[in-house]
């Protein structure tokens, strides 16, 4: 039993180099000119930046400022990432990470909630990567994006009010569960894939997912 639960962790990460190193979309190019989107990354958590309206989608019949705890707040920009709930909602900091969450985020498949964050004038730097799509990839990015959100009976987005880090921000019930498998990084790598921009075939970890963007 020891040797297994010494074995798990070592696989998984073997497993994440491996398929991190081979390509999707592995003839990909940063288009000449197109739409800019955004990959962000803490570290550990990575997410997408896309602006608010262009004429292939208009982000405001879905993540509107009026969610916000500042509804006044003027974006350009909105950066989503997928998470596990309890996670989201219930560990401001590392710190205050309990095991019971560290467990089901590792080994369940508990339920998942996507963090809307409005960014006026984002800009490139050492955390945040920026990839010039072309319009149809970033259609395909959209397409596979908006099926995340959870909707009401009338088709709307389901908002949290009032939960966020800051008054600029709000989670989104979101469709799916969150595990090792499928967690936030995969969940920015999927999406970049559907896009068709060269990506590992699995991104477990945030630095699988940057270190293949130009």
């Amino acid at each position: 039993m020891l040797a297994i639960l010494l074995a798990l962790p070592l696989a998984y990460a073997a497993a994440a180099i491996l398929l991190g190193l081979i390509p999707a979309n592995a003839g990909w190019r940063e288009a000449p000119d197109g739409i800019t989107i955004f990959v962000s990354s803490n570290g550990v958590h990575t997410g997408i930046g896309m602006p608010v309206v262009t004429n292939e989608m208009d982000w405001r019949p879905h993540a509107p400022a009026s969610h916000l705890g500042n509804p006044d707040y003027s974006a350009t920009h909105i950066f989503i990432g997928y998470g596990h709930r309890d996670f989201y909602l219930n560990t401001p900091s590392w710190g205050q990470l309990s095991l019971a969450t560290a467990a089901d985020a590792a080994f369940g498949d508990g339920p998942a909630l996507l963090h809307v964050e409005h960014i006026a004038g984002p800009s490139e730097t050492k955390d945040v990567k920026a990839v010039r799509l072309t319009r149809d990839q970033y259609r395909r990015l959209v397409a596979h994006i908006l099926p995340a959100f959870s909707r009401d009976g009338e088709g709307r987005t389901r908002p949290l009010l009032g939960r966020g880090y800051a008054l600029n921000d709000v989670f989104y019930e979101a469709e799916g569960g969150f595990n090792a498998i499928y967690n936030c990084n995969e969940w920015t790598g999927r999406a970049l894939r559907a896009a068709g921009v060269r990506m590992g075939l699995w991104t477990p970890t945030a630095q699988s997912v940057m270190w293949r963007l130009p």
